[in-house]
């Protein structure tokens, strides 16, 4: 049975836009309540640019009893020096939180840097950085990706070693050929896809090898029919400039970002699929699972198809604009979907199917 029951909660990433704008700290610890109580997590994955909103989550969930697992990260395309001065920032201010609340908090030293981060594969943006690493000649030569990303990997895990007492992991993409020896907990963002579906957990199979927990650290599902293609949030579907602009004072309320491709909306499936991913990562002997993602504000519900950006995410909320409130939760800007009901049964002990 998986014994961190997870979700991940995103407090600020920023890539092209702010994935959580608004950041209120009253809605923030009424939503980590919920999570414990109603959705029946006992672990919360806290990611964001912003260090101090970050620490400031942590602490609320670990208030409440949740195991605080951190994931501070910018991804605003810096270069390796740049990330190396970022992580190490973050693990000295969550030193406090570790010595307050020893066994409740885990740091990541970040997420999938192949990508997201500049010097370990070549390409100046993300984009760039993906057309590359699955281009033929990388895929032929994995030491070009994976020699330069342990190398840095060391350095800071040494660095966040000489702050931070705590327990450490990294959330690695599944075929990076990460060097597990100095780390607590192995991590790995692992989405279920079509195209994978018959090697799903043979992919991962290497990592139980290293006789350390292995979490899967992000995975979930659109709301839609399409076929699920192992993302957390679609790209190319939406503008990002106008979801950019949307979010600006003023001229934001005239630009409503709207949907190239208008796939048909369902949650029923979003959960159905969640929880068939929840079995299998159970079945395969994870330790951990943080489903992506409790709520994403970046990709609003709206009744009109062509802007109901919700269908492109994998939030088990949907989030509503212009001051609209849920009804299961009239305090919040948001209605649980099928998939948070679902979720919340699974990890209640219920049993589904």
């Amino acid at each position: 049975m998986i014994e961190h029951k997870g979700i991940n909660y995103d407090v600020g990433t920023v890539m092209g836009v702010n994935w959580r704008p608004d950041y209120n700290r009253q809605t923030v610890e009424r939503e980590l309540k919920i999570i414990k109580n109603d959705l029946h997590c006992n672990a919360v994955g806290i990611s964001g640019k912003d260090i101090r909103r970050v620490m400031l989550t942590a602490e609320a969930a670990l208030n409440q009893g949740l195991e605080a697992w951190l994931n501070p990260a910018d991804w605003t395309n810096i270069p390796p020096e740049t990330t190396l001065a970022y992580i190490t920032e973050a693990a000295k201010a969550a030193q406090p939180l570790y010595k307050r609340y020893p066994g409740k908090v885990v740091f990541s030293l970040g997420s999938e840097f192949t990508l997201f981060m500049q010097g370990i594969v070549p390409g100046k943006t993300f984009m760039q950085r993906l057309q590359t690493a699955f281009s033929a000649d990388y895929q032929k030569s994995p030491d070009k990706r994976n020699k330069p990303l342990n190398d840095f990997l060391g350095q800071v895990n040494k660095a966040v070693r000489a702050v931070f007492g705590g327990p450490i992991m990294y959330r690695s993409l599944v075929w990076e050929q990460v060097d597990w020896t100095d780390f607590d907990y192995i991590g790995v963002d692992h989405y279920w896809a079509e195209k994978i579906k018959d090697k799903y957990i043979d992919m991962v199979k290497p990592l139980f090898a290293h006789g350390k927990p292995v979490i899967n650290t992000g995975f979930g599902f659109s709301t839609t029919t399409a076929p699920a293609n192992g993302v957390a949030l679609t790209l190319g579907n939406v503008s990002v400039l106008s979801l950019a602009l949307h979010q600006q004072p003023g001229i934001g309320r005239f630009i409503w970002p709207k949907l190239k491709v208008i796939d048909e909306r369902s949650e029923a499936l979003q959960a159905t699929r969640l929880i068939d991913n929840l079995k299998l990562v159970d079945k395969a002997g994870f330790e951990g699972a943080f489903i992506d993602m409790f709520i994403y504000p970046v990709r609003p519900y709206s009744d009109i198809p062509k802007y109901d950006l919700d269908r492109e995410s994998s939030s088990l909320v949907k989030y509503f604009e212009v001051g609209r409130h849920g009804t299961t939760y009239p305090d919040m800007t948001w209605e649980p979907k099928e998939a948070f009901r679902a979720v919340a049964k699974y990890y209640g002990g219920q049993k589904i199917g």
